[in-house]
């Protein structure tokens, strides 16, 4: 296994000028037999992992299985979400579960916040370079 990784940040729109790159982490998630090569936003400022509306019900999630409600906050906090817990693949590093507050918000990326990627991996941004470097905590 592989102690870390770098990822290139990925153009979004270069009409944007100096934001026109974000850090996006190609990973795959698994949910029973179903799974799905997505990319997630990496947000320092996000409390939680939050799991976009289609993206839960391809991964065969029902919505009104899932009854532990979650608040969301910010441009959220107008939509219901439930908590779910998806296994996840990056790179070859193990896979590890993340819990996502799965919300009826459409248009929007998968982020990876706080609670819990940044509690599952460490990660390093050179901006300056486009580039950061994700790497699985240390298991004691």
């Amino acid at each position: 296994m592989i102690d870390s990784q770098r990822f290139s940040y990925k153009i979004i729109d270069r009409n944007l000028g100096m934001v026109d790159r974000m850090p996006y982490l190609p990973l795959t998630l698994n949910l029973n037999d179903r799974s799905s090569n997505v990319e997630g936003l990496l947000d320092t400022g996000a409390s939680v992992n939050v799991l976009p509306y289609e993206l839960g019900r391809e991964l065969g999630l029902i919505w009104e299985d899932e009854t532990l409600s979650v608040v969301l906050a910010g441009n959220l906090a107008q939509f219901e979400a439930r908590a779910v817990v998806v296994n996840v693949r990056v790179s070859s590093f193990p896979t590890v579960d993340l819990a996502f507050a799965w919300t009826q918000a459409t248009n929007l990326p998968l982020i990876l916040g706080q609670a819990n990627f940044f509690f599952e991996f460490d990660v390093c941004f050179f901006r300056a370079r486009s580039e950061f470097e994700v790497r699985p905590k240390q298991r004691e």
